[in-house]
């Protein structure tokens, strides 16, 4: 018998989507599955950009560059050159197959087998699915929804630290938490990374979602100070409801891991044309859509949130950020309950598909009792979706 590889084996079931197969049985059967278990919105893509496809002409979909197609990444370099960072140049991007490929490529910069990466759990569960299949581990470091999921102390992070430790991913605002890290929390890193020698890897696709006022603190602002550490992971999938089109962005300026980056890109050809020629269009979105969208995301989270807080024995801290949240449940194995929602139970022909929560945790034996919610739909599902657990967490109970 021929054995697969062990870095194949290690690669964990995706907790997003595990439970697919009996969200199909179920609407084969006539219910209606409200998805809130994968961060695909419901928003609509701008229309500039839908209209790449309605007025597509080309007779051939031809390979596009490497790199990136020159119009999408002239349209970047304006984006992070408008948000305030003028320094950054074409030569600092690296377009990629989403944000996924680039927190792969982000890893395998700076990594070699057998190394780890420290992050904060909850965390988004494909870092592990990444780290495995690049044969390094993900260390996590603890934060408490009692606090919010904000970051630990610095005495508590360095504890964590080992020889292997070669760099420090964090996502702001976070996915699956909602947390938007403050400012001095960003600084920490910062400082750990400069005294350890880290990298420091910045996960931001969720950077134009911050409620309440907040503010977020990019990465780019410490790219001159830790300009050979900082490495920026981002994705235009949630910005412009362009899940689908799977473009992502690795930017640094350390010249080697763009190098490099650029070598792994030439090794899988390119990313889409069609896809690369849509958000090259980027720059055409009017300001307007991004105010109505961020307001609608707002107004999601404080349906979402005031409808948690009214069921029994439920608790979440309130989201700052993106669109998502860890609940915690009021039973001791959510993903039983996940699976319950899709196999036995429904209210007037309706249920909900929601994530388990200890796929998004490292530690064994945590998140047995949270799910991740995704309000990615409009408030009158979010509404449904009260209601749908609400009755669902009753005939649980009362079953076991």
């Amino acid at each position: 018998m021929v054995n697969v590889s062990k870095r194949l084996l290690s690669v964990p079931a995706s907790p997003i989507r595990k439970l697919v197969p009996f969200a199909q049985a179920a609407k084969k059967q006539g219910v209606r599955v409200y998805h809130l278990n994968i961060g695909d919105p419901d928003i609509e893509t701008p229309d500039v950009m839908l209209n790449v496809l309605r007025n597509w002409n080309k007779k051939t979909i031809t390979y596009a560059r490497s790199h990136g197609e020159p119009a999408l990444l002239e349209a970047l370099k304006s984006y992070y050159q408008n948000l305030g960072y003028p320094f950054i140049d074409t030569s600092h991007l690296v377009v990629t197959l989403g944000g996924s490929e680039a927190i792969s490529m982000a890893f395998l910069a700076t990594t070699e087998v057998g190394d780890e990466i420290l992050t904060f759990e909850p965390f988004y569960t494909n870092y592990s699915s990444y780290a495995a299949a690049n044969g390094t581990k993900i260390v996590p470091v603890r934060t408490a929804s009692s606090d919010g999921f904000h970051l630990p102390s610095l005495k508590e992070i360095e504890k964590k630290l080992s020889k292997k430790t070669k760099a420090i991913l964090y996502c702001n605002p976070n996915n699956p938490t909602g947390t938007v890290y403050a400012k001095k929390e960003v600084e920490m890193l910062v400082t750990l990374a400069k005294k350890y020698n880290l990298f420091l890897i910045a996960d931001e696709v969720y950077r134009e979602y911050v409620f309440d006022g907040r503010k977020q603190t990019s990465i780019l602002s410490y790219f001159k100070k830790i300009p050979q550490q900082a490495i920026l992971v981002d994705s235009l999938s949630k910005r412009y409801s362009l899940c689908g089109a799977r473009v992502g962005v690795l930017s640094s300026l350390n010249r080697e891991i763009m190098a490099g980056a650029l070598r792994i890109a030439q090794g899988r050809l390119s990313a889409g044309l069609i896809d690369q020629t849509m958000a090259s269009q980027l720059a055409k979105v009017p300001k307007s859509y991004f105010q109505k969208v961020h307001q609608e995301f707002q107004k999601r989270r404080d349906v979402l949130y005031q409808g948690l807080l009214s069921i029994p024995g439920v608790s979440v801290p309130k989201p700052e950020g993106a669109f998502y949240c860890i609940v915690g449940l009021p039973l001791k194995d959510s993903e039983d309950f996940c699976k319950f929602l899709l196999t036995d139970f429904n209210l007037n022909g309706e249920t909900i598909m929601i994530a388990p929560a200890s796929g998004f945790y490292a530690s064994r034996g945590l998140g047995k009792n949270e799910v991740r919610i995704a309000y990615v739909l409009n408030t009158q599902n979010l509404k449904k979706l009260i209601q749908i657990l609400r009755q669902a967490l009753i005939a649980y109970q009362q079953k076991n």
